[in-house]
């Protein structure tokens, strides 16, 4: 059996070190080793994406990883990538390393410096642990294992007053509207108002938790509360102060264990940048950073993304920033976010429409958000360009879209384009309205041109005919027919002198919408010429 081994090595000569081992061990497939936690989770997520089966056999993770602690690390790989066998090398070999590294639920520890006969043993040993694991979880109870687990959404605002608990709110909402199991974080500990917004009231919170070693399916259900809505909502300690005990090893155990219960979970970070939201940011599988269209929110946007750059959390281009209560009457569009920020920036903007909101935030009703609500329209359309969301199937199958294309395509139907053909269908009877006057003022405007033409032309024409001696009437009727279209054949065409002038006038009728369907509006034209071989006296 080929044994594929992923290896976790911050340190430069111990990856050498360690890959010239792994190369040397039969039936070995060694990956290129990871630099950081972030880069090894991001790298199983990826496979697991792909295919369970893509999944390594082996992880080994150095005690020197970072920026995550690697009994941590370990914790966090076992828990939602549990068929992958993992051991922690470390230069610690004593009984409570070990006993620290199997409560973490790693297979085995290797102690340093490495040797080929303790290598090979652990290894081989995970691995054959894990292809049990794999052979019981594919035969007979699937139900257990799945995947990377729930998907993570972080909302963070630039600074405060940006809009990030109602957007937090309204993704939890979408994303349980669509069918799929819901729990809302309130991570912004010290003045978090998820609560408020959903008018609710309850004893436990997220401190509860924080001193728990072992959060269990009955002690989390203990602390969640179930919303009306379906949502299940761990809240920010009413008293303050209480944040501080949710360290990031607790944030981490609570972020862990909700995502091995629901499908989707979305974190209120507010705006304060602490231990406990450092992990959800850094642990999430989408970030969300809200901003508003102003120099001073977009000013924070950048440094609370070189924060989390500087602190390895989050790279720019792996964050998603959301501008909140946009308008095309701004300077500061999307796009100048974009390259301000060097971050994503989501496809849906919210409109500005804070009178929609007012009513339901007073009320603490934010469920009761009207649908026909604009912000709602864009909040919810942003949770299926998000993949929160999942679209029903004929047999009443869900699926979920996947990826980006999967995303926008929800996001086109069930998002922007109902809002557009709302909008278009309330304005269309206007446009008509507005088109048809334009219309019958080209048409005025067009018949009142062929008046004065063909009066010009008849005043010369008569003017002609009188100098030659013919008759002056005939030739002005005829030149006016001659330069009239067939639908004003019926215009009156009148000439006569004037002094020394022969004027000619030409009375037409302005069509209906249409040549020919005449509505008794007339218009006239009027021109003269000079008759030739007149004497003054």
């Amino acid at each position: 059996m080929t044994i594929r081994i992923l290896p976790a090595v911050g340190d430069i000569d111990s990856a050498r070190a360690l890959s010239t081992l792994l190369s040397q061990l039969p039936d070995a497939e060694p990956a290129a080793p990871v630099p950081d936690t972030t880069a090894l989770l991001d790298t199983l997520a990826r496979l697991a994406a792909e295919s369970l089966d893509e999944l390594p056999e082996v992880v080994l993770v150095h005690e020197r990883i970072g920026p995550m602690p690697a009994l941590d690390v370990v914790r966090d790989v076992v828990m939602r990538f549990p068929a992958v066998g993992v051991v922690l090398i470390t230069a610690d070999t004593s009984t409570g390393v070990l006993t620290a590294a199997m409560d973490s639920g790693a297979r085995g520890i290797i102690g340093l410096p490495l040797g080929y006969d303790a290598l090979a043993e652990r290894v081989q040993a995970a691995a054959a642990w894990s292809l049990g694991m794999r052979r019981h979880l594919g035969s007979g109870t699937p139900e257990l294992y799945s995947g990377p687990g729930g998907t993570v959404v972080t909302v963070t605002g630039a600074k405060g007053g940006v809009g990030a608990t109602v957007t937090a709110v309204q993704l939890a909402l979408a994303a349980r509207a669509s069918g799929r199991t819901v729990a809302l974080l309130d991570f912004d500990l010290q003045s978090g108002d998820v609560a408020s917004y959903l008018d609710v009231q309850f004893r436990r919170s997220v401190a509860d938790l924080a001193g728990i070693s072992d959060i269990n399916p009955r002690v989390l259900q203990d602390a969640v509360y179930t919303h009306d809505t379906g949502l299940g909502l761990l809240l920010a300690p009413a008293e303050g102060e209480r944040g501080e005990e949710v360290t990031d090893r607790a944030a981490r155990q609570v972020l862990q264990a909700l995502r091995t219960r629901y499908e989707v979970v979305v974190v209120d970070c507010g705006a304060q940048m602490n231990s406990a939201t450092a992990v959800a940011v850094e642990l999430a599988d989408q970030a969300l950073l809200l901003v508003t269209p102003d120099v001073v929110a977009v000013r924070a946007a950048k440094r609370m993304v070189r924060l989390w750059d500087r602190l390895q959390i989050r790279k720019a281009e792996e964050t998603l920033t959301v501008v909140n209560r946009a308008s095309r009457g701004t300077e500061i569009q999307p796009s100048l976010v974009e390259r301000v920020t060097g971050t994503k920036v989501a496809h849906v903007a919210v409109p500005a429409a804070f009178k929609e909101l007012q009513s339901v935030v007073d009320a603490g009703r934010m469920q009761d958000l009207d649908a026909r609500s604009t912000v709602k329209q864009a909040l919810w359309a942003l949770a299926g360009e998000l993949g929160l969301v999942v679209q029903q199937e004929k047999g009443g199958k869900r699926r979920k879209p996947s990826g980006d294309r999967g995303a926008l395509a929800l996001r086109r139907k069930g998002g922007d384009r109902g809002a557009v053909t709302l909008e278009f269908a309330g304005m269309f009877p206007l446009l008509l309205v507005v088109m048809t006057i334009l219309w019958q003022c080209v048409l005025y405007g067009y018949t009142y041109s062929l008046a004065g033409n063909a009066a010009d032309e008849a005043a010369r024409a008569a003017t002609a005919a009188a100098a030659s001696g013919a008759g002056a009437g005939a030739a002005c009727q005829d030149a006016g027919q001659e330069n009239l279209p067939n639908a004003w054949q019926d215009a009156v065409i009148e000439c006569g002198g004037d002094g020394t002038v022969m004027r000619a006038t030409v009375t037409a009728q302005v069509p209906l919408f249409f040549p020919g369907f005449d509505a008794g509006w007339e218009v006239e034209g009027e021109a003269g010429a000079a008759l030739e071989g007149e004497d003054d006296g």
